[in-house]
């Protein structure tokens, strides 16, 4: 509830649509029908929905899962309350993840497919950082045509020791080899310089398949996103059009 005030501040006073991100693990069917309809009665009208992960083995003794959905069935319970007649006076926009990581792709991909036709109108991705992520990318735009909006998930690597940790301990991420051995050695300065210029290169290669892009700000380098929110905009969106 403190979260759902906190967005709600947000968008009356500054002016930023917020977009809250529900898991199926953590309420029951009551509990985040309550959610939604408060966040409704807020003004809030987006909502990302994910399954979410398990709760960690070391913890199930003392906390347990609630798993009455999963995302697909989510985003059909939440559109399902919007109509005449509904609970809910008007319609909330749903939106999903799209994993550019997951080792079966084609597998991810027939999700997304299934998402959308429970409701979902458009996916964030996971942070493009490979390659293989760009064409995943590409392939999602393919299958899904205009029927989806993609916004590609863009986060400045900031140091080595970053690159390999978001690589083997981050479920989802993948940090290609050739990025990781780029930083070795660099200072902070160095590594935000570089984590910049990299952000940059992804965020051109992505932009040919993508909407639009989604920041993800690392050990709150507000600084950091300002600079790379400056160059997206003139060098790649205003370009654009």
């Amino acid at each position: 509830l403190r979260r759902q005030r906190q967005m709600c501040i947000r968008d009356r006073d500054i002016g930023i649509e917020p977009l809250p991100h529900m898991t199926c693990r953590d309420r029951n069917l009551n509990a985040t029908k309550a959610l939604l309809l408060g966040l409704s009665m807020e003004g809030v009208h987006n909502v990302l929905v994910v399954t979410g992960d398990p709760i960690p083995t070391e913890d199930r003794n003392e906390v347990k899962s609630v798993f009455n959905f999963n995302s697909r069935k989510l985003a059909q319970y939440i559109v399902s309350l919007a109509g005449e007649g509904r609970e809910m006076p008007s319609a909330m926009t749903v939106l999903g993840a799209l994993n550019l990581n997951a080792r079966n792709f084609d597998v991810e991909l027939r999700r997304a497919v299934e998402k959308l036709e429970n409701g979902m109108s458009g996916f964030l991705t996971q942070p493009v950082l490979s390659a293989q992520a760009v064409e995943n990318l590409r392939k999602a735009r393919q299958t899904l045509g205009e029927r989806a909006k993609i916004l590609a998930g863009i986060m400045p690597v900031v140091s080595q020791r970053n690159a390999i940790f978001m690589e083997n301990e981050i479920n989802g991420i993948h940090v290609e080899e050739d990025i990781i051995q780029r930083f070795a050695g660099l200072d902070r300065e160095q590594g935000e310089a570089l984590g910049l210029e990299v952000s940059m290169q992804m965020a051109r290669e992505a932009l040919p398949y993508a909407d639009g892009f989604y920041l993800m700000t690392p050990f709150n380098r507000v600084a950091l996103m300002e600079r790379l929110i400056a160059r997206l905009k003139t060098e790649l969106l205003d370009a654009e059009g």
